[in-house]
């Protein structure tokens, strides 16, 4: 049976209540206070102290501060007014209880109230995260289709200037090509006129010896003719310089056995120099081509795993870093781990490359390829 606080003081003003009670040297650990609009509970075992309020008192601004073994209330009321007592006079034990459950059930309900709201709160915290990231994400996409973008622009006007360079090389050589008939045409009319000339003195000549007898018109006529016949083209030699044919080409213009032959030596011969890898002691003969461990990579990239991709696309790198397929493939794989400027570097580096190679393709077929690269 707990002891019952009797010796506690209290004032009041017409807005609060001030309840000072003495916890007669119990652990502040151990005192356990409840309180709602009309009842007031305290226990500290032994003891225990209750009070049926007077009037209803603000229980959610009111105030409770322990110290020096004595615990002060401050109760605000509800209505300014002043209490004849602190607590109810004349309640029967039956009151009492319904005054108790009641205030339990304010206070459950209480409770209730404050976990949906906190749940509230999260779910709507939650949502704003959830907003936040994907706000975060639709700006890197942009700006991933933003470089993209940028990046077409260029290679088209990349493209255009190239075009341009072409077509006036082409009239540049067309002016030149003009300009030498011109002059050819020129020399065969001094020519002409030369021989033309020649041909006049030299008949001139033959009429003046003709009265000289017939055998000596016989022998300058003779050697006239010798003279007027042209001497015979030098000979020379032309050299040709053919240009370096690069794979892949295009099917039409493709001869598939020389070329897989092509490659099967090149691939040998790379497998020979790179025998120093320390990758590639514990690998099969197939293992060591690029284009297998680049085969290899797009299967880890279609699994998502992408870092394993990156590992065989390195190996692959190592073993021919002429390939641009390569850097762009690893350059998807970073942009999928968010790694962005090593996707922007493998991509720079793939486009250095393409760049060298297509120098030697037809602008159209280049231009058409281009577009299906940006995916237009």
């Amino acid at each position: 049976m707990p002891l019952q606080v009797s010796d506690y003081s209290w004032q009041q003003t017409k807005t609060a209540v001030f309840l000072s009670l003495p916890l007669k040297g119990v652990c502040v650990r151990d005192t356990d206070v409840f309180c709602t609009e009309n009842y007031l509970k305290v226990n500290f075992p032994p003891f225990l102290f209750e009070a049926f309020l007077y009037a209803p008192i603000d229980d959610e601004n009111s105030k409770a501060k322990v110290g020096n073994d004595t615990i002060v209330f401050t109760l605000y009321k509800k209505e300014a007014a002043m209490w004849e007592s602190l607590s109810v006079t004349g309640v029967d034990k039956e009151m009492m209880q319904r005054i108790r459950e009641k205030s339990i059930l304010q206070a459950q309900e209480r409770a209730k109230e404050a976990t949906e709201a906190k749940a509230a709160a999260k779910r709507e915290d939650q949502k704003y995260a959830l907003s936040v990231m994907m706000k975060i994400e639709e700006e890197e996409r942009k700006k991933i289709e933003d470089m993209k973008e940028n990046e077409r622009i260029k290679a088209t006007k990349e493209l255009e200037a190239w075009k341009e360079y072409q077509r006036k090389a082409e009239e540049q050589k067309k002016i030149e090509r003009e300009e030498k008939l011109c002059q050819k045409e020129k020399q065969i009319k001094e020519e002409r006129k030369k021989l033309k000339s020649k041909s006049l003195t030299r008949n001139s000549a033959s009429r003046n010896l003709a009265a000289k007898g017939r055998n000596s018109e016989n022998i300058f006529t003779e050697k006239l003719k010798e003279d007027s016949i042209p001497a015979p083209r030098s000979v020379g030699s032309i050299k040709i310089n053919f240009t370096p044919r690069v794979f892949p080409t295009a099917l039409r213009e493709s001869q598939v056995a020389e070329e897989e032959e092509w490659l099967h030596k090149q691939a040998e011969a790379r497998r020979a120099m790179n025998t120093d890898i320390p990758e590639l002691c514990d690998l099969k003969e197939e293992e060591k081509n690029p284009e297998w461990l680049k085969d290899k990579g797009n299967k880890l990239f279609a699994t998502e795993n992408y870092l394993a991709a990156i590992n065989a696309y390195n190996l692959a790198i190592r073993l021919n870093n002429k390939i641009p397929l390569l850097y762009l493939n690893r350059a998807a794989c970073h942009l999928k781990l968010k790694n962005l400027h090593k996707a922007i570097e493998d991509s720079s580096k793939a486009y250095r490359i393409m760049k060298q190679h297509l120098r030697l393709i037809h602008p159209t077929k280049l231009y058409k390829l281009m577009l299906r690269r940006f995916g237009m």
